[in-house]
């Protein structure tokens, strides 16, 4: 249970730039830990303006760099002089889900190549991991591409972490961390998890997070769609409880929630958790 109170009362909330944003930004916990998305239709700029907002309201806000709309390195420098200019301590590398890259980077690797070679100023920087797979990506590319991260961070001498895709089979979860653990996988891991939100709301956008798989688990296993869903809506702790058991063993170090900008009711549920965990 201490375990499982720890993870919940730090977890990070990611928010997207959109305009029904504004009316949950007052219901962000004070001092938490805020991701911000950035996406092809909004731009990076947008991500970066939301940003400053997090930060001016308290917060720690971690913005999302899209490798594949950064145009070149002096796209790259201003990224960095971003991060040092306005005490940015963590930043999470995306690849991003522009159909074609604007410039020279296909990918977080080569970006963060480039990147760690500027005057970021950063504390951490976080990648992403895929336990259900990526929906275009082989198995093994993605493999490789999450090992190459990690010696690029070790070698600069910046700490690393990374945050998964949200996903819903802890079995399977679990299983794809042993096995990067095996093959020589060290950085720390934050669980990526719904936030509270509503039943359907979760699966139709599940669809357009690259998640297919976890979203057919839950259809094809009528055991694991009660288990995991009250009438109330998702209940995070039923996929967290599970996790927070191997957190020591498997190295996981805190939990990425998707708010889907539905921050009020996240916020209830965390809230509510912790006076349960007491």
């Amino acid at each position: 249970m201490t375990t499982l109170r720890h993870l919940i009362a730090d977890a990070r909330y990611e928010v997207i730039p959109l305009k029904n944003l504004e009316a949950q930004l007052e219901h962000i916990p004070t001092g938490a830990s805020v991701s911000v998305t950035c996406s092809f239709a909004k731009g990076q700029q947008t991500t970066l303006d939301l940003t400053r907002r997090i930060l001016d309201l308290g917060h720690m806000a971690v913005p999302h760099f899209s490798a594949r709309l950064a145009a070149d390195d002096v796209a790259v420098k201003e990224l960095a002089t971003f991060c040092r200019d306005n005490g940015i301590q963590e930043v999470f590398l995306v690849a991003g889900d522009a159909p074609e890259p604007v410039g020279k980077y296909d990918g977080v690797v080569a970006f963060l190549r480039d990147f760690l070679g500027m005057d970021h100023g950063l504390q951490r920087i976080g990648v992403t991991a895929y336990p259900d797979g990526h929906s275009i990506i082989p198995k093994q590319v993605v493999h490789e591409a999450l090992h190459q991260k990690q010696a690029l961070l070790a070698e600069a001498g910046i700490p690393g972490f990374v945050s998964t895709q949200m996903h819903f089979d802890t079995k399977q979860w679990i299983q794809w961390l042993r096995d990067e653990r095996a093959a020589g996988f060290e950085l720390p891991v934050h669980i990526g998890a719904p936030g509270a939100i509503d039943r359907a709301k979760l699966i139709s956008l599940s669809t357009k997070l690259d998640i297919g798989s976890s979203v057919r688990f839950l259809q094809k296993n009528s055991g694991a769609i009660f288990k995991m869903f009250r009438p109330g809506g998702y209940n995070p702790t039923k996929f967290l409880s599970p996790l927070a058991k191997v957190s020591d063993e498997l190295n996981i170090e805190g939990i990425h929630l998707f708010t889907f900008n539905n921050v009020k009711a996240t916020a209830e549920w965390q809230q509510q958790q912790l006076a349960k965990l007491s």
